[in-house]
């Protein structure tokens, strides 16, 4: 039996670090080593647990998640990096691929989105199996495929990321639930366009639904954010 691939978790929001470690232990063929809130709390368990992939925040309170990822590659310390950010800047993105970086995933994420980076980096590893010489160029590239492969739809089909983002947004903006009608009037969408990213964030976990009760007439349902991985 192949043993499960160990994951160390590096993230300095309390209730961020537990999401990700719940999102880790979902993935069949996944265990989490550690969780880390600081870069040299990682650095420390990097010496001392054996650990095959790091989800690692890039914004930390003490080192940046970067300096972090080469301080390890310096040190000969073992781990192939996701990096978990809500920079979207591409310099960021080159910045995170030349300290060896294997995955970037920005947040707010839902478990979907890790899982599929996640099993991505498995098939990576199986694609690598125990090193040794390639057969040729078909086989690098099959490898490295195995880590850009095409995406498997972390969206329900004629969901956008970018609508995703402002409805996201919207619930992240206040502290009360929203109802789908406040939703498409903050975002400039019709009410069943925005009940249907709400449906999904609820569905995904990354939302909850309650319902409202006025004075009078059904109650209507209302929609706001579990505070899972955001910051950083």
């Amino acid at each position: 039996m192949t043993p499960d691939i160990a994951v160390l978790v590096v993230e300095d929001e309390p209730v961020a670090a537990d999401a990700h470690r719940a999102y880790v232990e979902r993935v069949p063929g996944f265990t989490v080593a550690g969780v880390a809130h600081t870069g040299r709390a990682a650095l420390r368990l990097l010496r001392t647990t054996p650990v095959d992939l790091v989800l690692l925040d890039l914004h930390l309170p003490d080192l940046p998640g970067l300096e972090v990822a080469r301080q390890a590659r310096g040190s000969g310390l073992r781990g192939d990096v996701i990096a978990v950010t809500s920079a979207r800047d591409l310099d960021a993105v080159r910045a995170a691929t030349s300290a060896g970086v294997v995955q970037y995933v920005l947040k707010p994420f839902t478990f979907r989105v890790l899982a599929d980076k996640l099993e991505r980096y498995r098939h990576y590893r199986e694609a690598l199996g125990d090193g040794g010489p390639a057969s040729g160029q078909r086989q690098v590239d099959q490898v490295l495929a195995s880590l850009r492969g095409v995406d498997t739809g972390a969206l329900p089909a004629g969901l956008s990321e970018e609508t995703l983002g402002a409805v996201v947004a919207a619930l992240q903006g206040t502290a009360a639930g929203l109802s789908a009608a406040e939703v498409a009037e903050t975002c400039g969408t019709s009410r069943v366009t925005a009940r249907r990213y709400l449906e999904h964030l609820a569905e995904s976990g990354a939302a909850r639904r309650a319902a409202r009760y006025g004075a009078v007439g059904r109650p209507r349902v209302e929609y706001s954010w579990r505070a899972l991985p955001s910051g950083g």
